[in-house]
C-alpha cells in the first residue's frame, strides 16, 4: 500500500502542478490549497506566503536533485548513460520539479534559478569525473538538454537516444 504524502509535500506537489499546467498567475494560495485538498487555513500553517511556498518548493528541488546526483554517481550503468537514459520527461516528481522551477525561475525568482544552476553543475561535474574530458563532458550534457527538451515539447524521436549511443561510441572508440 502506497505511503500518503504528507500535506506539505501535498501542497508542494499541487503548487509545482499548477506552475506546470497554467503558469504562476494560476498558482494562487487558494488554487494550491484547493488542488491540494487543503484548507486555506492549512496551506498557510506550512506556508505563510507565496513566497514561502517557493522556498518549500526551491528547497525540496535542491533535495532532489543531490539525490539525483548520486544515483547518477553511483548507477551500474555509468554515469553518462544513466544521464542520457533519464534526459526524458518521464512525468516523475523531479521531472515536475525541475519544470516548476524553470517557470518561477523565469519571473527572476533568483533562488529558483540558482539551485537549477547548481544541480546542472552538479551533473556536469559528475560527467567530467567520469569522462575526464570538459568537452565531451558539456557536449553530453548538451545532448541531454536537446533530448530533454524534445521529448518535453512533444517533438522527440523514439530513436534519438540510439543515435546518440552511436555517435558516442565513435567518439569514445580506442583510436590506432
Amino acid at each position: 500500500m502506497p505511503q500518503q504524502r504528507s500535506t506539505r509535500d501535498r501542497l508542494l506537489d499541487a503548487f509545482e502542478q499548477l506552475l506546470v499546467d497554467e503558469g504562476s498567475r494560476a498558482a494562487t494560495l487558494d488554487a494550491v490549497a484547493a488542488a491540494a485538498g487543503v484548507s486555506k487555513g492549512g496551506l498557510l500553517y506550512h506556508f505563510g506566503s507565496k513566497e514561502t511556498l517557493v522556498d518549500g518548493m526551491v528547497e525540496r528541488l535542491r533535495e532532489q536533485g543531490e539525490t539525483d546526483v548520486e544515483l547518477m554517481r553511483t548507477a551500474d550503468v555509468g554515469p553518462v548513460e544513466y544521464y542520457l537514459q533519464t534526459s526524458v520527461a518521464s512525468g516523475s516528481d523531479f521531472d515536475r520539479a525541475l519544470i516548476a522551477a524553470s517557470r518561477i525561475a523565469q519571473e527572476n525568482t533568483h533562488q529558483a534559478a540558482d539551485v537549477l544552476a547548481e544541480i546542472r553543475d552538479s551533473w556536469f561535474t559528475v560527467l567530467k569525473e567520469d569522462l575526464d574530458d570538459e568537452a565531451l563532458a558539456r557536449t553530453i550534457q548538451l545532448i541531454g538538454d536537446g533530448l530533454y527538451y524534445n521529448d518535453f515539447c512533444g517533438i522527440s524521436n523514439p530513436t534519438a537516444l540510439t543515435h546518440v549511443r552511436e555517435v558516442l561510441a565513435r567518439l569514445t572508440a580506442p583510436t590506432d
